[in-house]
């Protein structure tokens, strides 16, 4: 294992200690949450605890340095730009958390919090128009924001200690988790599984470039993007970061998620439909990684079926997933890679010309890898999901010559749940697959490449052609090999037999149990 992978192993390991040490101010504030959930959308409390641990972030950071510069002999604690010059936000007088706390438990609190957010805006240009100005409305018990005020104010989250460890980004983190849980399907819009962002960051390894996401949500590719590089030891400022997101309320947690982060991104000057108006026309990347919605079928196709962007074929109006993949490679650098989350039908549809579309694309030889997903990884979509790379070459001098091959992995079987209806990938099956990749490139200390029966198969552009250029990873993969333990097939049937029948004659003995006591009942 190479110097790099070590260091992430490393990170992760950190990471879970940090994430259970924090748990316990995770859950407290989701408590704080249901109290006021009770009373409003879930969506809409969203907004307003997010708000306010971002407000006790900054406020808590602003605090921090002042105090460093009541220290400091000839420092002004009020002068703005010696705040700005250590990545902290200025917070004005009337927006600081002691001041707002102070009046938690007024009835003017709603409009002393909009008073403060305009008052941030204002200060720091970078949050124009991205914050919750909304606490005021009449609709929102006062009671309940002092209490979570007040819940909100016993935890430090913007001094230093805590945003070396990424504290706030945990919890924001959480919450949009929950939320997205909470929500359904309208969850998913906006949050990415963290284990599929990982495994998507793990693949394409972004270490230096462009990195560009059409459908960003709430940021987390490029959270995860800025983590991996950390985490193997690179400069954050290697990545320049693009970003383009439709919902408004959506593109405005976005700009916090990041914000919190001091992550510097272009995600536009406002939201923005990526088909009808590209914010990045002249962009190309050196990493798409996104999570588009899936099948789509008011996207308004019908008002460009003569798009540039439409090279290997139009796609149908009533299903996005086509638009979407030529979107990015589109924006595709002559060297660059994507890796994007699609629904399954994506790799075997024929329906309103996709077939062929998807057969364009792989003559092309774009298509690197195919992955399919577990279910239940993502909020609210039952739908099965799978995961595409593709890039313009193959030819890559840094890694081996894949023209004309194309890697399948099939990690249905992989993952575990984390509660009745969720599944999670683990760290493991995570650099499992992503290892798979990397050696299949024959990438340096990757390791050496062979065939899994069941779970990994490199495939050539005839055996694809054979199969109708479907790329569903079970269609190449084959069943996994059954060990062979010696044991003649004659005894194991006489066994299984046996077995079989102690399990039927329990069986007609519960049956009978039943039926006395449903007879003692009266039933």
């Amino acid at each position: 294992m190479d110097k790099a992978r070590i260091a992430t192993k490393r990170a992760r390991k950190n990471n879970q200690a940090g994430n259970g040490a924090n748990l316990g101010f995770e859950e407290k504030l989701w408590q704080a949450a249901d109290k006021m959930r009770g009373h409003m959308d879930p969506g809409e409390y969203k907004h307003v605890a997010l708000g306010l641990v971002f407000l006790k972030y900054i406020s808590d950071a602003f605090e921090q340095r002042r105090t460093e510069l009541a220290k400091e002999k000839g420092a002004d604690p009020e002068d703005r730009d010696e705040y700005l010059a250590e990545n902290v936000f200025w917070v004005p007088k009337q927006a600081r958390w002691k001041n707002l706390q102070a009046n938690a438990k007024q009835p003017t609190i709603g409009k002393l919090l909009d008073d403060a957010m305009v008052a941030i805006e204002k200060e720091n240009s970078s949050l124009k128009g991205v914050l919750p100005k909304d606490y005021a409305r009449p609709t929102l018990d006062k009671h309940r924001l002092g209490e979570l005020i007040d819940l909100i104010g016993t935890i430090g989250l913007g001094d230093k200690d805590s945003r070396s460890k990424d504290i706030l980004g945990r919890v924001y983190e959480y919450f949009l988790s929950k939320f997205a849980s909470a929500e359904g399907r309208k969850g998913g819009e906006f949050y990415t599984p963290r284990c599929v962002v990982r495994l998507l960051v793990e693949m394409i390894e972004p270490f230096k470039g462009r990195v560009y996401d059409p459908c960003c949500g709430s940021s987390g590719m490029f959270v995860q993007s800025e983590e991996f590089i950390r985490a193997h030891g690179g400069r954050l400022g290697d990545i320049a970061i693009y970003g383009q997101e439709s919902n408004p309320t959506t593109w405005r947690m976005a700009k916090m998620n990041l914000a919190i982060r001091g992550i510097e991104a272009n995600l536009g000057p406002q939201n923005a439909d990526t088909f009808h108006n590209d914010l990045h026309k002249d962009l190309k990347a050196d990493f798409i990684l996104a999570n588009p919605p899936f099948n789509v079928s008011d996207w308004g196709g019908e008002r460009l079926r003569n798009d540039v962007r439409w090279k290997y074929g139009v796609p149908p109006i009533g299903n996005a997933n086509f638009a979407w993949v030529q979107h990015m490679i589109h924006h595709l650098a002559p060297s660059g890679i994507t890796g994007f989350v699609l629904a399954n039908g994506s790799m075997s549809s024929n329906q309103s010309g996709e077939g062929e579309i998807r057969k364009a694309i792989i003559e092309a030889d774009l298509v690197d890898c195919m992955i399919a997903l577990p279910g239940q990884l993502f909020y609210g979509a039952l739908i099965p999901a799978c995961l595409w790379f593709l890039t313009r070459n193959k030819k890559n001098g840094k890694f081996r010559d894949r023209s004309g091959q194309m890697l399948f992995i099939d990690a249905r079987k992989l993952g575990h749940l984390v509660d009745r209806t969720h599944r999670d990938l683990s760290d493991e099956e995570i650099a499992r697959i992503a290892s798979t990749y990397h050696a299949w490139r024959g990438e340096k200390d990757a390791g050496k490449y062979a065939d899994m029966p069941g779970f990994c198969k490199s495939a050539t552009l005839v055996e694809i052609r054979k199969h109708g250029h479907v790329l569903t990873p079970g269609r190449y993969v084959g069943a996994e090999a059954v060990e062979d333990d010696g044991e003649p097939f004659e005894e194991k049937m006489k066994q299984l037999t046996g077995t079989l029948r102690e399990q039927q004659a329990e069986a007609e003995k519960l049956d009978a149990a039943i039926t006395t006591n449903l007879k003692a009942l009266g039933l």
